[in-house]
């Protein structure tokens, strides 16, 4: 019998507040962090509005020499890593280093770091031979993901497993599907895990400009991001980062940890059908929801809330609706279902980690996120999304989505594990 998984620590940063207590109240308020980009003039771009983290790294405790060698999503990390670890109460000092791991999902790596830096040498792009000398000194930890994991490992002493896992939006579910799977078969004990991204970049709006994915409504940002919304005209781009602790759940209850949710099943799919495409039938997704909830041995009527992918784009929110009937059938049409993103924006890979962050502080406040700004539904959309006011109610079991570019789809089934059956 695999070993069972805890969430008992949470660190976050997001837009519009740093930190937990910050970011669910931004959620449970439904406020939005939505606003004309302020990082550089966006005025070249179609879309001109994003979902902006304030966020001073010399404030959170980052050293200069830390700020210099770490791109801004590697600072999120390290400072997301901080809070969750003090949160779970556990001394890393007394612990195997052996047996503690790194699970760090991300979309698009260290993507304001190297435009920064191109820029640089490059003499904001009017040398066709750039001039190296010119480069930071730790231009290689842009290049390589990988380093996000390393930075992690290094802040915690983690000697086990450490890995990125880059699967585009659903990066931050899987990455965390990954150190759970971890936990379940006894590689390593504790895994350091969740995802961040800072694509608010130039490079970043040209590419989703291309492609006519984000919103246009620049004369309200606060607004524009609307998902499920019949009015709705594309995603608002985000950044941020959500880290969790995992333990094995039966250690956590004998050190007295506060346990904020069990990890009960999880599994992805992808559709191998178009890089950006998703068929309406929202099968692949679907089935993906059915193999999380018969790992997690629950039936479509435990589920007491959906937190959704909810990109805003009028593809994805309607392939999600069909996917949610298709797994839940009728519970489909009794089921609370949200989107935060209507809030805090899509931060490409960070947003899966950010969604669960939520979705575990919705078990364990017994409180359902809103989608703010629905305010015209969308006739394909008929299930119960939560429109602009959170909602309380008992909340045992919450499934959460997501689904990327390149067809990826991804389920995780979280649960109060003091009020639902043992696995």
């Amino acid at each position: 019998m695999s070993r069972r998984v805890a969430i008992t620590g949470i660190g976050v940063v997001a837009p519009g507040g740093l930190g937990v207590k910050n970011f669910w109240s931004l959620l449970t308020e439904g406020r939005t962090a939505t606003r004309g980009i302020t990082f550089f003039d966006p005025a070249p771009f179609r879309s001109r509005i994003a979902a902006e983290c304030d966020f001073d790294p010399a404030s959170h405790g980052l050293t200069p020499q830390e700020i210099r060698r770490m791109d801004r999503a590697a600072q999120f990390a390290v400072v997301a890593t901080r809070e969750a670890v003090a949160d779970s109460g556990l001394e890393l000092c007394g612990l195997d280093p052996g047996r503690t791991g790194v699970s760090v999902g991300s979309a698009v790596g260290a993507t304001t770091g190297l435009e920064e830096e191109y820029r640089v040498v490059s003499d904001d792009g009017r040398l066709w031979t750039v001039a190296p000398e010119y480069r930071v000194p730790h231009l290689y930890n842009y290049l390589v993901p990988s380093s996000f994991a390393a930075e992690v490992a290094w802040e915690v002493g983690a000697e086990g497993p450490a890995a990125v896992v880059s699967t585009g939006c659903t990066s931050g579910l899987d990455s965390v599907g990954y150190a759970c799977e971890l936990i379940r078969e006894g590689t390593a004990d504790l895994m350091i895990t969740g995802a961040a991204d800072a694509p608010i970049s130039p490079i970043t709006l040209a590419c989703f400009d291309a492609i006519k994915a984000t919103t246009q409504r620049n004369d309200d940002p606060e607004h524009a991001s609307r998902p499920f919304d019949g009015t709705r005209d594309g995603f608002v781009l985000g950044e941020g980062s959500a880290m969790f602790v995992l333990e094995e759940l039966e250690g956590a209850q004998r050190r007295g940890a506060r346990i904020y949710a069990e990890i009960r099943g999880y599994a992805s799919r992808c559709n191998a059908y178009h890089m950006t495409g998703l068929k309406p039938d929202g099968r692949e997704m679907a089935e993906a929801i059915g193999e999380a909830m018969a790992e997690a041995r629950l039936n479509a009527e435990d589920v007491d809330y959906v937190n959704a992918h909810g990109s805003g784009t009028r593809q994805n929110d309607r392939h999600e609706t069909a996917a949610f009937k298709r797994s839940l059938g009728e519970h489909a049409y009794r089921t609370p279902v949200s989107s935060i993103k209507s809030m805090i924006g899509h931060s490409l890979g960070a947003i899966g980690s950010l969604e669960i962050a939520a979705s575990a502080l919705a078990i364990e406040q017994d409180v359902v996120p809103p989608t703010a700004n629905l305010r015209t539904p969308d006739p394909e959309c008929d299930l119960d999304y939560v429109p602009l006011t959170a909602r309380q109610q008992r909340t045992d079991v919450v499934l959460t989505v997501g689904s990327g570019f390149g067809g990826f789809q991804s389920a995780m089934v979280l649960a109060a594990p003091d009020r639902t059956p043992a696995v």
